[in-house]
């Protein structure tokens, strides 16, 4: 079964790791049917797409399931949505052929919708974001507790726009990539685009798989 669920501020700051384990419980709770892995220690064969960063919302959050056998998705839903917590939500829930490739292997791109404080007006927002597309590459420096990671943002940012503007605020609309080869952070897209505090909020609004 593929679910698709939503993430609200109520849940924002839970790690993947917990948020794993929250399915887990709310899963078994239910009476889902659960295929476990084999080995020493059998786990629920449970995979997202794209794990989001903590304090970041959504509505475009992806899991497969693995049953060990097939339930309506109109009980899944009923069922477990009784052993979920305010914050997340079932969107919707659809059988998926098994030989699909993973999961996590199909995606693509993220979207996501970037609220701002800004004093700058429309015109130098919609100005920043267009020289930056038209760079060919922006080298980058992230610091991490191991170290500085050093990378080419601009490979990381498909598109850019400007969602909407009001004096001393702002939303920009992102789609980066978050695949295998690396996954663009909104905070820092929005800090080259000149904005020095960080967002307001970040939402994630859409995942795009591979075609096919």
């Amino acid at each position: 079964m593929r679910i698709r669920f939503s993430r609200g501020q109520e849940v924002k700051f839970i790690s993947h790791l917990d948020l794993m384990r929250l399915w887990q419980r709310a899963l078994i709770r239910a009476g889902i049917p659960l295929a476990y892995s084999e080995g020493f220690n059998p786990r629920p064969r449970l995979s997202l797409a794209a794990p989001l960063a903590v304090g970041v919302t959504s509505q475009a959050e992806l899991m497969d399931i693995i049953l060990a056998r097939p339930v309506s998705p109109h009980f899944f839903t009923a069922a477990v949505s009784q052993q979920l917590p305010y914050g997340i939500e079932i969107l919707q829930v659809y059988p998926i052929a098994p030989t699909l490739p993973s999961l996590q292997s199909q995606v693509r791109y993220a979207e996501y919708r970037v609220e701002l404080e800004t004093e700058k007006r429309r015109e130098e927002i919609e100005s920043a974001i267009a020289s930056l597309l038209a760079l060919e590459n922006l080298p980058w420096q992230h610091q991490r507790d191991t170290g500085p990671r050093h990378y080419d943002l601009r490979a990381l940012i498909d598109d850019l726009w400007l969602a909407s503007w009001q004096e001393g605020h702002c939303v920009i609309g992102m789609r980066l990539r978050c695949d295998s080869q690396g996954s663009g952070r909104p905070e820092q897209v929005a800090l080259a685009l000149g904005f020095g505090r960080y967002p307001k909020s970040i939402h994630r609004t859409k995942l795009i798989l591979q075609a096919g």
